[in-house]
């Protein structure tokens, strides 16, 4: 585990800086899935498990049933196992097309082995909108929705810290939440939807 910033950083441990009125963030599950289903969305879930584990040129991308998604970062990208990271320790950075109502996921770090490390993290919105947190499990959530239909959410950047003399963190992403508003024809299916809930580097 990763503890060096604790003493420090609990007093913020988990702090949301909206630069929107309009955008709502939240580091519960349960509060994001209700809210996001009370506005008439559904969830569409990107878990990167078919991508095949290694290497991959930046950007890259991939799509869920609506929402076509490319992520992005300086050394290129590294996915193992269903986790998407980053091959050198920097910021992970995803746009989604088209612009979302809502979108969360699970934010977290990883050492050079992809092995969990505690770490202060921050996810931003394009907007300005930021939450920043300590993630000490791959659980680690954090969600953010607009309230206000044409104030859509199209890209978000992940960042960890790293100190100097201390085992090197990547900000890793393991699932990606869209809220999206249903085609008309499918309100009729529209049901609960809910959250699914070596080493790298080399290339």
């Amino acid at each position: 585990m990763n503890l060096r910033f604790f003493g420090v950083a609990l007093a913020g441990a988990c702090v949301a800086q909206s630069a929107s009125a309009a955008i709502v963030v939240t580091d519960n599950s349960g509060i994001w899935n209700a809210q996001v289903a009370a506005g008439g969305m559904s969830v569409e879930t990107e878990t990167f498990n078919a991508i095949a584990n290694g290497f991959y040129d930046s950007p890259f991308g991939g799509s869920t049933a609506s929402v076509a998604w490319s992520a992005s970062a300086v050394g290129g990208l590294y996915v193992l196992n269903g986790v998407f990271s980053t091959s050198d320790p920097t910021t992970l950075s995803f746009t989604f097309s088209p612009g979302v109502r809502a979108v969360a996921g699970n934010f977290f770090g990883t050492d050079v082995n992809f092995n969990n490390a505690t770490v202060l993290f921050t996810v931003e919105l394009s907007n300005g909108t930021a939450f920043e947190g300590i993630a000490a499990s791959p659980d680690s959530f954090t969600g953010f929705r607009s309230t206000i239909a044409a104030e859509t959410i199209s890209s978000l950047t992940v960042t960890v810290v790293n100190t100097p003399g201390w085992d090197t963190v990547y900000p890793s992403v393991d699932n990606l939440y869209f809220g999206v508003i249903p085609a008309p024809s499918a309100f009729a299916l529209l049901g609960a939807a809910g959250l699914v809930g070596f080493s790298r580097r080399h290339r």
